[in-house]
């Protein structure tokens, strides 16, 4: 059986509630999963994991400058390598994700990490063409 780790890190509850309806999405494909906030996060939880889901909210202004918070920053310095493993980010945002991925993804680079989605949600749902993304990402 396949597993998915996913890690979030919310302020208001939107990300939170996005990262558990993923995993409550990818349950329903079969796979086994394990939703946490990121200072949940412990040593080894993602060794045994297929896929490796990556999410926090958008700081930054309005459409400029999107980041994400300290919190998030400390958690990827401290995740350790993931070689083999398969990767999505996601996020959640009040007007626009502007430069978001590309910042995450910055953070990312020294973990050897393959991201291969991105998913973004305004309230927290998951839209169809976040699940057009989770089948493709699936797929490969």
């Amino acid at each position: 059986m396949k597993k998915a780790v996913i890690l979030y890190q919310s302020k208001t509850g939107i990300t939170e509630k996005f990262g558990k309806e993923i995993s409550k999405y990818l349950a329903g494909k079969g796979i086994e999963t394990q939703a946490m906030a990121v200072s949940g996060y412990k040593e080894g939880v993602t060794d045994q994991a297929d896929y490796v889901f990556i999410g926090c909210w958008t700081a930054g202004f309005m459409l400029l400058f999107q980041h994400p918070d300290f919190a998030w920053k400390q958690f990827a310095h401290k995740l350790p390598r993931l070689p083999g493993k398969k990767a999505a980010l996601f996020t959640t945002y009040k007007i626009a994700t502007g430069s978001m991925f590309k910042s995450m993804k910055k953070h990312l680079l020294d973990k050897d990490i393959q991201i291969s989605a991105e998913l973004r949600s305004k309230k927290g749902n998951l839209t169809e063409e976040n699940i057009a993304a989770l089948e493709m990402f699936l797929a490969d």
